[in-house]
């Protein structure tokens, strides 16, 4: 497959770490060979099994214990030392995220000089933690506020993700949380890369994460878009006509951004470069993609026409795609816009068919499994599907694990409101 020429215009920006705690796996190596295979980490939920919650799974992070509202009580795997001070300010998705910052910082061969100075910075991107805001808000109402834990606002509230990280890892430089829902972390990727382009910073941490129990997964089910299958073979299938809704998840991932003298002053081997990215809204419905994606696809064209890439020369589309019904069929209008009149006939597939939908974690944990592909050379098809959808003929849907590496990828993201985020990725 081949890639497009770099284009010069601004200083080029480069992944060199990942760090992953998925339903399909809590390191690189288990999360390739389960894209790979096309195994997926959706199981049955055991507090979903009652008669009156309608779903019945969710992509399960395995090795991690953290259902309980005492983070004392909580579990994770050994190789992981964390101060217990340090997890007392956790959500569970800041378990996920610090554990999957440490494998970032060991895979990217960092160290604290490189990590805690004025040049290095972090953006984070999560939905914060039902869990432990009712719980704390439920024990203030029943016992008032002076027998709250001092800890309950930074260990729950939109923000836990960066304010615990930048802490726990000593962050001097530009520190963020982004809010777009489904698109955070592809926003937080965005941001970071322009400030790593412009001069502002020369290596930036993208963390995201999420709960992935019943209380933040568990509302979606009023808005009529979680899928109602009992099989967890059946319950994620993007693209396929037979499709009800998607399934939750959370987990952490954290990528490092770094710039191109970084990475020539520390001698590392990029996973690849970040080579552009655009963005869109819809401007049509707070929770409803417009029909015809017309947000998505001119988000996908801006992000063309930063990186100097013809639509032909893209080899593979990560595609958003949650398996809802209206959300697939509306990036797939928007994919035949921007690659039909081109010749260009990209591979294109969803890895949440595997992982379930990771919601404002959803753009960062996809894009760290585009980037083991392409140096692992292969892509992931977009597995479960027994009948595609007449509404999406025409693309190059991948049911089948494709060898060969991607020389330009190009990843989705959309959110509420219609916030469209497109990334652009090239082979190195």
């Amino acid at each position: 497959m081949g890639g497009a020429a770099p284009h010069q215009s601004m200083p080029r920006v480069f992944i060199t770490g990942l760090g992953f705690v998925t339903s399909i796996g809590n390191d690189a190596p288990s999360v390739i060979a389960n894209l790979r295979e096309l195994k997926h980490g959706i199981e049955l939920y055991p507090p979903f099994q009652k008669p009156e919650i309608p779903c019945k799974v969710i992509g399960t992070i395995k090795g991690f214990f953290t259902d309980s509202h005492d983070a004392e009580d909580w579990t994770y795997p050994e190789r992981y030392e964390i101060k217990r001070e340090t997890v007392r300010t956790m959500a569970p998705h800041g378990l996920f995220a610090h554990c999957a910052f440490l494998q970032a910082l060991e895979d990217a061969r960092l160290d604290e000089p490189d990590v805690s100075n004025l040049d290095t910075g972090l953006y984070a991107a999560s939905g914060g933690s039902p869990m432990l805001t009712h719980y704390h808000h439920e024990r203030m109402d029943r016992l008032g506020p002076l027998r709250c834990s001092p800890l309950g606002i930074v260990s729950s509230i939109v923000g836990t993700l960066n304010f615990n990280l930048v802490a726990a890892f000593k962050i001097q430089g530009a520190s963020c949380g982004f809010s777009s829902a489904c698109a955070s972390s592809a926003h937080a990727l965005a941001y970071a890369y322009e400030d790593i382009a412009r001069g502002r910073q020369k290596r930036m941490f993208i963390a995201a994460g999420e709960d992935g129990n019943k209380d933040a997964i568990l509302p979606f089910a009023g808005m009529r878009t979680l899928s109602l299958q009992t099989d967890p073979a059946l319950a994620s299938r993007p693209f396929d006509a037979a499709r009800d809704g998607f399934v939750g998840t959370g987990g952490g991932t954290v990528i490092v951004l770094e710039s191109e003298d970084e990475v020539a002053r520390r001698g590392v081997r990029p996973y690849c470069e970040l080579a552009g990215w655009g963005q869109a809204s819809d401007g049509y419905n707070v929770a409803i993609s417009h029909p015809d994606g017309t947000g998505s696809q001119v988000a996908m064209q801006r992000a063309l026409s930063s990186a100097g890439i013809a639509a032909a020369d893209v080899d593979y589309v990560n595609a958003h795609a949650t398996s809802t019904l209206i959300g697939d069929v509306s990036e797939a209008r928007a994919l035949r816009a921007v690659f039909g009149a081109s010749g260009g006939r990209p591979a294109v597939s969803s890895t949440k068919a595997l992982t379930g939908h990771g919601l404002s974690l959803a753009g960062a944990m996809e894009t760290g499994f585009c980037a083991l592909m392409m140096r692992e050379g292969f892509v992931a098809g977009s597995a479960h599907i027994t009948h595609l959808d007449p509404a999406c003929e025409g693309l190059n849907i991948q049911r089948e694990t494709r060898q060969g590496a991607p020389g330009v990828v190009l990843k989705n993201s959309s959110g509420f409101g219609g916030a469209n985020v497109a990334l652009l990725f090239r082979r190195i």
